[in-house]
């Protein structure tokens, strides 16, 4: 059933189409696209480019891919995008393509480009407006351009690219070899946010409270006086997404809480507290831990323990709702950065990152269209529509938490017993947190069960006990993220109490990476 449900679209004067070859940092240019309040949409590399012409789009970004241009099975655009008359700009594999397609020539460096480079500036360029003559990138890359197609000049170098920057001004051509959208890369947000007012003539007029009234007015007209059943977990997407259908048709949204046993500590009492008692939505609790658990038995591969509760929920989901008459509507929290991680671009497995449980549609059988109001927003987005719509601050900035829940922080195989150290453990964290003022300074916090024994010392005795690491970083939208400097009196007060508070425990230990290379979630 995927694809065929209700994707509210925002009413926007401007588009900038991102076209996807497969990078994992596409969802990163489309989001520096609309911090300057441009609405950007990630399409299909190979979309026609009628449908951009159609769609209104102003000018075009050719993102980064895993692939080679010199591969024969290379994903190539529509050749006649480049024939619409709007700026382009291609970075790493964009830059390749175009240069490739217009009739430059490109071959494989000697040496991979990946890490820290240094821009320099050779020429004048609309694109590096008020910025210094150099400065640091972030580089991706194996093959490079060696031949530039006609009229098109460099406009800056790095230590092993002479064509780092090119352009044809007359045509609006532009190409980068290095990530402008990476926070790696300084004044990165200027150069695309240059591309976009000065060379696309963007004004950047789009706004959060015009996407709010435009999808509730969509909402109420798709429903018409149906019902709409949503999974509803309490966690930030599922919340504004119940809230944004709540105030569009009132009563006719009903509300299935499914307990699978993975949740953190309290989380269904709070959950009942605060949209049964205090919004007085329909929401109908069911327990399924034991079902759950007992299907996790033994299972040890993270995307294996995905698509397990993904298919157990569909399961318990389906049971739940046998007895609702009228219901023709299923609603979800899923967000863009879940859509896009969760296909492979051109059936190439380096684009897909990891499986989204609440992206996959569902079986024929329930007969149910899909209602994802927030299917195009970004996660800072969402909370921006939950606060139009008078959503409290604490359920806005809770921190996220996975759809998978705590089977993905409980590394190899999951037994209550794991699960309970880690429920305890991340109480302690978050309480920790919240007292220190910083639960809502990151983006996330939270604890890992490692299923790792280490020797230890309590009194006088021995133990060999389990680890638990503290994972906190922070992010704009979790497409970049960077482990977060906590204090070391904090860090020392969670540890001592967590190995003195959590039977099982005799280590702490906290996480260092950040996001590239590693992701947030350990699973």
């Amino acid at each position: 059933m995927r694809g065929s449900g209700l994707f509210i679209m925002p009413r926007m004067s401007e588009i900038l189409a991102v076209l996807d070859f497969g990078s994992q940092y596409t969802q990163v240019i489309a989001r520096r696209v609309r911090e300057a309040q441009v609405y950007s949409k990630i399409y299909p590399f190979d979309t026609p480019a009628t449908t951009l012409r159609q769609d209104g789009v102003k000018g075009i970004i050719l993102s980064g891919g895993p692939a080679s241009v010199l591969a024969a099975d290379a994903p190539l655009p529509d050749p006649e995008v480049f024939r619409l008359g709007i700026p382009v700009l291609g970075i790493c594999y964009g830059l390749q393509v175009m240069g490739r397609l217009l009739g430059g020539a490109v071959e494989k460096s000697a040496e991979r480009e990946y890490g820290y480079g240094t821009l320099s500036l050779s020429g004048t360029s609309p694109l590096f407006e008020g910025l210094p003559s150099s400065f640091r990138v972030w580089n991706s890359h194996g093959d490079r351009i060696i031949a530039l197609p006609s009229d098109f000049h460099p406009v800056a170098i790095t230590e092993n690219a002479p064509f780092a920057a090119v352009e044809n001004s007359g045509l609006q051509f532009y190409g980068l070899q290095f990530h402008p959208e990476v926070v790696h890369t300084e004044n990165g947000t200027r150069i695309i946010r240059n591309f976009i007012s000065g060379i696309c003539g963007m004004k950047g007029d789009w706004v959060m409270s015009d996407f709010a009234q435009s999808s509730i007015r969509e909402i109420r007209q798709t429903v018409g006086s149906k019902k709409v059943i949503l999974g509803l977990s309490g966690g930030v997407d599922s919340s504004v997404a119940a809230a944004l259908i709540h105030q569009a048709i009132g009563d006719q949204l009903e509300c299935v809480f499914v307990d699978n046993g993975l949740l953190r500590k309290n989380e269904r009492q709070s959950v009942e507290r605060l949209f049964r008692d205090n919004f007085h939505m329909n929401l109908k609790t069911v327990d399924a831990s034991e079902m759950f658990l007992g299907a996790l038995a033994g299972v040890t591969d993270p995307e294996t323990k995905r698509k397990t509760i993904g298919r157990l929920f569909v399961e318990v989901f389906e049971a739940a709702i046998q007895d609702t008459s009228g219901v023709d509507f299923l609603a979800q929290g899923t967000l863009y950065p879940d859509v896009i991680e969760s296909v492979s671009i051109g059936g190439n497995p380096a684009a897909l990152i990891k499986s989204h449980h609440n992206v996959g549609g569902l079986p024929e059988r329930m007969k149910l269209k899909l209602l994802e109001p927030l299917r195009q927003l970004f996660k800072d987005e969402v909370r921006q529509l939950g606060a139009e719509l008078g959503l409290p601050r604490e359920l806005l900035w809770r921190q996220p938490f996975p759809g998978p829940g705590l089977a993905v922080r409980v590394m190899g195989e999951i037994t209550a017993e794991n699960l309970n150290i880690l429920r305890e453990a991340d109480a302690i964290f978050q309480h920790e947190m919240r007292q220190a003022d910083l639960y809502y300074k990151v983006w996330q916090s939270f604890c890992v069960f490692l299923p790792v024994r280490t020797v230890g010392v309590m009194g006088d005795e021995r133990t060999y006990d389990y680890v638990i690491a503290l994972r906190a970083v922070e992010s704009q939208d979790a497409m970049t993220a960077d482990w977060a400097q906590l204090p070391y009196e904090l860090l020392r007060k969670v540890s001592s109490r967590i190995i003195n508070e959590v039977k099982g425990v005799n280590r702490v230990v906290f996480d260092i990476s950040s996001k590239p290379p590693s992701t947030i979630e350990w699973e």
